[in-house]
């Protein structure tokens, strides 16, 4: 499995480009006191403006797709490649990338569960997303997470099983 949020803190950690360019972009304002990327501050700075948001986004984004891709071409090439490999992609719909995959699975969860769970204001960007509607309705296999950790475990199994026949 890849993880986009796991890419784009690589990318804002350890990308001598991308961190040049937040540096230029944002200043002083968006570093640590090591001068690297600090994710909180930048979290705050574009959570609350979004031109600098949108920003953000295109600097990130398609350097996210890139790696995402070159990953899967790197399984295809192994000799016993994997019958399934997984992306995670939060904002997929958003992006306009769920024709870059065979199958969508869609898993969401109900918005008390969500607030509960961010440490970022969620009104403000709720009203940016997809509706979790849509996207299951979208999605060849949807989840509405309300249940346990097993419910969800059997979730996932049941989806690995029916794409890897």
């Amino acid at each position: 499995m890849i993880s986009s949020d796991e890419i784009v803190h690589e990318l804002l950690r350890d990308d001598p480009g991308v961190k040049r360019a937040v540096a230029d972009h944002f200043g002083g304002r968006a570093l640590d006191s090591d001068g690297d990327v600090d994710r909180a501050a930048v979290g705050a700075i574009v959570f609350e403006d979004r031109e600098e948001l949108r920003w953000l986004e295109e600097l990130l984004h398609p350097r996210v797709i890139e790696t995402y891709l070159r990953w899967r071409e790197e399984l295809q090439q192994l000799r016993d490649p994997p019958a399934v490999c997984v992306t995670e992609v939060p904002l997929l719909y958003e992006v306009g990338e769920e024709t870059r995959f065979d199958k969508v699975v869609a898993v969401t969860a109900v918005p008390e569960v969500r607030t509960r769970r961010s440490s970022h204001a969620t009104a403000e960007r709720e009203a940016r997303l997809v509706p979790d509607e849509e996207k299951l309705r979208r999605a060849d296999f949807a989840l509405v997470n309300d249940g346990s950790l097993e419910a969800l475990d059997a979730f996932a199994a049941d989806v690995v099983a029916k794409l890897s026949w």
